[in-house]
């Protein structure tokens, strides 16, 4: 598998991708000659134009000689050419940072030096990586001193920075004091040396560390020991592993595996802390060292267990803040900002999408979560904004970044999306949270959405269902109840409102069908009677996961809440959130085959909400057909009903029908269409012709990760009823649940209703 991964399709896991346009002999003149001689003249006079004119600013190289690869040892420098371009991929999906590798076959330290020395004008910083002890010690040292931009061996400095974070944290956990441990670290190579110093920069002292080599103890006895070991040698009369473990706080492992017994950990202090990160399996098995003792915080290098000591959520994030102030190297209040901004995110509530992502539910501060995941999206912006006010404040930010809350927005950009537009949502659902009914409290993702939700202080949730099965699903899931009210609609205790309930539905409809009794039994259906709370006042919104269609739960809403005066039709809209900015779709889940009117309502509902959500709508009725080009079913619905919206509704920004690629490319419309009324105007809300182009266009975007999207945000309803599907993500449902806020508030506001 691994072997089919790297070599299907095109080999290999990077490549590299054109920044500008080069498409006309014009573009290609500017890209190179003669108009490339205008910056190179300007960086001529002034070299730090290059961050300006060239991709310096934001391009890495992984530097390796390949002679300590991963857990493979002396492999040479075209063999560890696969682990760089992995890295490189990190630094480009986890950072934003272009990477090239490149592979250096050469031992020889001065000669290595000189190479990497020279061409360093190219980068804005350099990843030195899997470079054997103890030449990389000098290799680093001088390639620092040398280079004017930041440079580092993350082996020797990722592995401290991350376990030292971690190490904080267990220490928190367990209760002890760094200037109180006792620390026993097996392996001297350049990692654990490394490590070494930075715990020692942390607070625990020398006199308390013991380190061992594959010949045990290191002593001051011992002859022949190097400047690094010589450094941690002990005059303690020990010299067994064993021997040092008795009594020990901390084990740090960067060895080989199988070296520690379960004897060992049960001979260490009280609440002890082990790290064996041996690559790829550990000084002590998993299993092993949880059966020992109860009181052990234990973490690997591994992503299968618990606790992983991952280098990935550092290096990328420390370059990404080193380049951005201009950083002329990466020292010691870097590292320790990196290690601090990693230690306290563990301990911030974590995000849906990061539960997601792990298949877990609650993942919280904890002795089985020292450390945050890989894959969680708030390193960025945490790590690398520390980074750079450390750059700042020590002296080496060559490029001062003046307003750190701007360039944290900047991250979230460079990484695909600006999520402002959401994060304003958010805000303004917390400044007025409403009361919020779930009709499947009985499900997970609804329930950890509904606590989610609470907790972060969006909504005040209902949850309707069974007391007692959402209370033990609850405690599987680790979730707290607390504050939020359960209402189970077939319990007794709801009669009376139930009652009410069922005279107002039948009172609404009597002359459509539906007597007193009928309406009582429709009461004990929790859709029924959740919109009837809303429909009443005793709710603000309403929130209900459906199966695949959900035409029954369509069907309740037009009967308990109704559609809105002027209309004959509701919709949903989803919100796409891309690297072009934000897009507005409909309808993408109610309406199935549009006739005439059913479009008009669809693009005037459309048109209403986007307005609410202080954008304005430029829309697009979209089809394969380009202005009556195909006078056909399908393509002539959508030509009709943009006649009428321009005679009916001229206030409206709309024009059509026209395909996707004129919508969404105003230079080739304008040019090709100049007609149109949309001429200059960036489109941003699209009409398509039927549920099934719009609801299969938002989760193409979706399942291939080129756009966020919220929704299906119900339009066109009395009041703020919205539906999603049964298995809809946790973080989508929250996101969902800020919108019925905004749209509760909306009606509040609207209507005069002080509720």
């Amino acid at each position: 598998m691994a072997l089919d991964y790297h070599m299907e399709g095109k080999p290999g896991k990077i490549e590299t991708t054109p920044t500008k346009p080069y498409q006309s002999q014009t573009d290609l003149s500017l890209a190179y000659s003669p108009g490339v001689a205008y910056p190179c003249l300007e960086i001529q006079q002034n070299e730090a134009d290059a961050y300006r004119y060239t991709n310096k600013g934001n391009l890495m190289a992984v530097i390796s000689n390949g002679t300590a690869v991963l857990g493979l040892g002396n492999i040479g420098a075209l063999a560890g050419k696969p682990v760089m371009e992995g890295k490189a991929l990190l630094f480009k999906i986890f950072a934003g940072l272009d990477c090239f590798d490149i592979e250096v076959d050469e031992r020889d330290p001065e000669k290595f030096i000189h190479t990497v020395k020279a061409i360093s004008p190219t980068f804005g910083g350099i990843n030195l990586e899997d470079i054997k002890a103890p030449e990389c010690f000098e290799i680093e040292r001088r390639l620092k001193a040398e280079c004017n931009i930041p440079v580092m061996h993350d082996d020797q400095h990722g592995t401290a920075i991350i376990s030292g974070a971690g190490l904080i944290n267990a220490l928190e956990l367990q209760g002890k004091k760094a200037k109180d441990v006792r620390l026993v670290v097996n392996g001297a190579g350049a990692a654990a040396i490394c490590c070494t110093r930075l715990y020692m920069a942390l607070g625990v002292k020398r006199e308390n560390i013991v380190m061992c080599d594959s010949k045990g103890v290191i002593t001051t006895s011992r002859e022949g020991l190097n400047e690094q070991k010589r450094e941690f040698a002990t005059s303690r009369p020990i010299t067994t592993l064993a021997q040092a473990m008795e009594g020990a706080d901390v084990f740090l492992g960067l060895s080989v595996k199988d070296v520690v017994t379960r004897e060992m950990v049960q001979s260490m202090a009280p609440r002890p802390i082990v790290f064996a990160l041996a690559n790829p399996d550990p000084e002590i098995a998993y299993d092993e060292a949880i059966a020992s003792r109860t009181d052990l915080i234990f973490a690997t290098g591994r992503s299968d267990y618990p606790n992983q000591i991952n280098n990935v959520l550092g290096f990328p994030y420390i370059f990404r803040g080193a380049i951005d102030s201009g950083a002329t190297e990466i020292n010691e209040t870097m590292e320790l900002a990196a290690v601090h901004a990693i230690a306290d995110l563990a301990k911030r509530t974590v995000p849906p999408i990061v539960n997601a992502a792990y298949k877990m539910n609650n993942i919280k501060f904890g002795p089985q979560y020292i450390l945050p995941k890989a894959l969680d999206p708030r390193l960025i912006t945490v790590v690398s904004s520390a980074v750079a006010k450390a750059a700042m404040d020590s002296g080496v930010a060559t490029r001062p970044i003046k307003d750190l809350d701007a360039y944290r927005l900047e991250l979230r950009k460079l990484m695909g999306y600006d999520d402002k537009l959401l994060r304003r949502f958010t805000e303004a659902a917390k400044r007025h949270p409403k009361r919020v009914v779930f009709a499947q409290a009985n499900t997970d993702n609804m329930l950890q959405a509904a606590v989610y939700a609470f907790q972060h202080g969006t909504c005040y949730p209902i949850l309707l269902g069974n007391e007692e099965m959402i209370a033990k699903r609850a405690k599987r899931l680790d979730l707290d109840l607390k504050g939020i009210t359960i209402v189970n609609p077939r319990h007794d205790r709801e009669a009376a409102r139930r009652k009410k309930f069922a005279g107002l539905l039948a009172g609404k409809h009597q002359r459509d069908g539906i007597n007193l009794m009928e309406a009582s039994e429709k009461m004990y259906d929790r859709n029924y009677f959740g919109m009837m709370m809303v429909e009443t006042g005793d709710a603000d919104a309403f929130i209900t996961g459906t199966y695949a269609g959900g035409g029954n739960t369509v069907k309740i809403a037009k009967e308990v809440i109704g559609i809105k005066p002027g209309y004959n039709h509701f919709a949903t809209m989803h919100i796409l959130n891309t690297k072009r900015g934000a897009f507005f779709i409909a309808d993408t889940s109610i309406n199935h085959n549009n006739d005439t009117d059913e479009l008009v309502d669809i693009a005037r509902l459309t048109h209403e909400a986007v307005k609410n959500y202080a954008h304005y709508p430029v829309m697009a009725m979209v089809s394969y057909s380009n202005f009556g080009s195909n006078p056909e079913h399908g393509p002539i619905e959508i030509h009709e009903a943009v006649n009428v919206l321009h005679e009916q509704y001229p206030n409206i920004a709309v024009d059509g029908e026209m395909q996707i690629q004129y919508a969404l490319n105003k230079q080739l419309r304008d040019k090709t269409f100049p007609f149109n009324t949309l001429k200059g105007k960036d489109v941003n809300t699209l009409v398509f012709p039927n549920l099934s182009a719009a609801n299969t266009v938002f989760q193409m975007l979706l399942e291939m990760g080129a756009a966020e999207v919220i929704g299906p945000i119900q339009i066109g309803l009395n009041k703020p009823i919205h539906f999603t599907s049964i298995h809809t993500p946790v973080r989508d449902i929250v996101n969902l649940v800020t919108m019925a806020v905004i749209d509760a508030a909306v009606y509040e506001r609207v209507n005069g209703d002080k509720r």
